[in-house]
């Protein structure tokens, strides 16, 4: 078994390195949040004192990290991974980052002599929590092939998509589809009910018909249908408004830079900045059905009498 360091043990990386613990591994983690890196204790993981202190003597090295700039600031300067990891160390970053940062922790990683393996994933907390998540990885022929060892305990499915940022490529292209198949999960629920159907009923042919999607199967925002809805809990975020606006800025920054024209995608980008503008940035994405409704209100959502607005 390997000795595996994991930085970020947030909503994903606690899950996956349980996961990893399980497997039979050793994984030592850190995290600059205490109920984070507690949680993660609970399942295993030894915590570290530092990213330099976790990162030593690994055999391979994970980042799970919120945006580009945390992954570059965990990589770079005396107490980053590239001062003190082992060569021999694999370095795979899981967060979903811009095409650049990825080619620069790639490049810089060669240059250094690291080898690294972009590999996001797909299928948020439950997936993480199952083991079931779907990785995207890029890279090198030989590199991808031994990520793909490490990253079998947590995922159902393990693509190798190409050379280095193919992996981050697959992923921001899926999150825009992602989030439109949302708006259409959001608007087709609210029409739905407009017209009289039992919402169960009306998901229960969605699902079997042309309207299904992965947004519609495990992100329903109609309370009481899917388990895993943040409908059931206030919009709690299983997936935060802010990460959304942020994937879906990602690609469409991929898609200028192509000359590609991605209107659908524009509009949930609208809508999600919306949210943030009313203070909602840190409920789940799914709140968007609220943009769908006669009158602004939705079932399962319980609105703060003044939200505090984004900064």
């Amino acid at each position: 078994m390997a000795k595996i360091a994991w930085i970020g043990l947030g909503n994903m990386g606690g899950p996956m390195t349980a996961n990893l613990v399980g497997a039979g591994h050793e994984v030592v983690g850190y995290d600059l949040d205490e109920g984070a890196k507690a949680a993660a204790e609970a399942h295993g993981v030894r915590i570290a004192a530092s990213t330099a202190d976790a990162v030593a003597d690994a055999d391979a090295v994970f980042t799970s990290l919120p945006k580009g700039a945390h992954v570059r600031q965990v990589f770079e300067g005396d107490g980053g991974v590239w001062a003190n990891a082992p060569k021999t160390a694999l370095l795979m970053d899981c967060s979903t980052v811009d095409v650049e940062t990825s080619r620069y922790c790639h490049e810089h990683s060669a240059e250094l002599g690291f080898r690294f393996v972009d590999a996001p994933v797909s299928g948020g907390i439950s997936g993480a929590a199952a083991g079931t998540l779907t990785f995207m990885l890029g890279g090198a022929d030989a590199d991808v092939a031994e990520a793909r060892g490490y990253v079998e305990p947590m995922a159902g499915n393990i693509f190798a998509v190409g050379g280095p940022t193919m992996g981050i490529a697959a992923k921001l292209a899926n999150n825009m589809m992602l989030f439109i198949s949302l708006l259409a999960a959001s608007e087709g629920s609210q029409l739905a009910a407009s017209m009289g159907l039992d919402a169960k009923t009306f998901w229960d042919i969605a699902r079997v018909s042309s309207g299904d999607s992965w947004a519609m199967r495990t992100w329903y925002p109609v309370p009481g249908i899917v388990d895993s809805s943040a409908a059931n809990h206030d919009f709690d975020a299983t997936f935060s408004t802010l990460l959304a606006q942020k994937d879906v800025s990602l690609a469409l920054a991929a898609g200028d830079g192509a000359g590609l024209h991605l209107p659908a995608a524009h509009l949930a980008l609208d809508q999600f900045e919306q949210l943030i503008e009313e203070g909602y940035g840190g409920k789940d994405c799914s709140l968007i059905v609220k943009y769908a409704s006669a009158d602004g209100t939705v079932a399962g959502f319980e609105p703060d009498p003044a939200p505090a607005t984004a900064e």
